[in-house]
């Protein structure tokens, strides 16, 4: 079974500052610690654990980015992925997500396909959770959003769905595209053994800039070998890459910034609660 996870590297939202954000309205990640897409992670414990039930499965990550997102596959491969495809190109810089599932959409074409394309509900940088439906729209995939849980049996997926009124049950025949909840079970911790296997993972461009002897290492070493993919190598419509693709436009930006002016204690009691309520409802403060 072949399964690919899509992942994306993303600023850490937690260390958003003024700089932020280009005057063109797309992010400075430059300025900003870059990290793992939380959700992404759920996705690959999915995935992690239908190869571990599935004999003969694989699982690979794709990730659209700049040289610097082959961190991802790394972290991926150190929990059991089994390598990645890193999708970059400056043709795909400021891609919003029409944009972004049209690189993905053909990158994946290009590989042959996949039985099984995971994914995280959505990105911490846009929370938009559009990529994933839209890449399964392009690539004429069933799709099921928002799972918690996944299962192969019989040749299909169960899969439990998280919804606000509770929870829901589904089946689904392969192929298909699944985008996993936060709430789902997290990634498994790096392991010891494959970090030391896989350490020296490198792209082609990463490869260029290290000393001989990690390179005869990665030449000698296959699964070393992290493919790197530009839109002419994908077969990608320059026109549906990046800006020009991209018809999401930011009008402006605002950063709000919280100041306590003033604080104030109150009893904990039922009574002093209820007043408090009573009183940020009247000032419009909630409600």
């Amino acid at each position: 079974m072949k399964i690919i996870v899509l992942a994306k590297q993303v600023p850490d939202t937690r260390s958003v500052g003024k700089d932020a954000m280009k005057a063109d309205g797309t992010v400075n990640r430059a300025a900003l610690e870059a990290i793992f897409n939380p959700e992404d992670l759920n996705a690959l414990e999915q995935a992690l654990r239908i190869k571990d039930a599935t004999p003969g499965s694989s699982v690979h990550i794709l990730t659209m980015g700049p040289l610097r997102a082959s961190d991802v596959i790394r972290e991926a491969m150190y929990r059991g992925a089994d390598g990645g495809y890193l999708l970059t190109d400056r043709a795909f810089a400021g891609a919003d997500t029409l944009a972004t599932s049209y690189a993905l959409s053909t990158a994946i074409k290009h590989l042959g396909g996949a039985d099984l394309i995971l994914s995280g509900r959505q990105a911490i940088d846009g929370d938009t959770a559009q990529v994933g439906p839209q890449v399964a729209d392009k690539l004429g995939y069933l799709q099921v959003t928002y799972a918690e849980e996944i299962k192969m049996q019989d040749g299909k997926l169960t899969i439990k769905r998280r919804l606000d009124n509770g929870v829901e049950t589904v089946r689904c025949p392969l192929p298909c595209l699944v985008t996993v909840n936060g709430s789902a079970a997290p990634c498994r911790p790096r392991n010891a053994k494959l970090l030391q296997q896989y350490k020296h993972a490198k792209t082609p461009t990463e490869l260029q800039e290290c000393d001989e002897r990690i390179q005869t290492l990665v030449a000698a070493r296959p699964d070393l070998n992290i493919t790197e993919l530009s839109a002419q190598a994908v077969g990608a419509d320059p026109n549906q890459c990046g800006l020009p693709g991209s018809p999401t436009k930011v009008k402006t930006i605002v950063n709000v910034v919280f100041q306590a002016k003033e604080a104030r204690t109150i009893e904990p009691t039922d009574k002093a609660i209820e007043e408090l309520v009573v009183e940020l409802i009247a000032n419009h403060t909630i409600g």
